[in-house]
This record gives structure tokens, sequence and C-alpha cells, in this order.
């Protein structure tokens, strides 16, 4: 099941410029997904952010995940 990420992703202008945070906090959505596309597991995050939860990585991959899947590829016309 795919968690819904609307529950712990939020954005206000006064927060990060704009930016996808977990639930307010100053910890954004792109450094998460960073950090474990780094290969940082999942628990050093944890313990270094003790305000982070389990559910708040899920929730990043979703958001990632929904934000992927609503991108728009066109193609590339090759000699045009």
């Amino acid at each position: 099941m795919i968690p819904d990420w609307k529950t712990r992703i939020t954005m206000n202008p006064t927060v990060l410029a704009g930016k996808p945070v977990i639930r307010g906090l100053r910890i954004s959505v792109e450094h998460v997904l960073l950090s474990l596309s780094a290969g940082i597991p999942a628990d050093e995050l944890l313990t270094e952010y003790p305000d982070l939860q389990p559910e708040d990585l899920s929730a990043c991959l979703a958001y990632a995940a929904e934000m992927i899947g609503a991108e728009r590829v066109y193609p590339i016309r090759v000699g045009a």
C-alpha cells in the first residue's frame, strides 16, 4: 500500500522557501531523498534526526513517486 504523503509532507512559503518539508519541520523532502539515494541507511537518518519517523521516509518516497508519475515526457524529434 502506498502511504498518503499528504498527511506528512507540507509546503509553506515561510518554511524553507516553500519547499516540501516533513510535517512543518525544517527537514526537506529533498534532503531525505538525497540522503537515501546516497546510501545513508534509514535507521541512521532516524537516529540523526530524532523528530523523523519511519512513516516520514515512506511519505518522501511516495511524494517523489507521485511527482514523477505526474511528469509528462514529450518525444524529441531528431533531425527536425
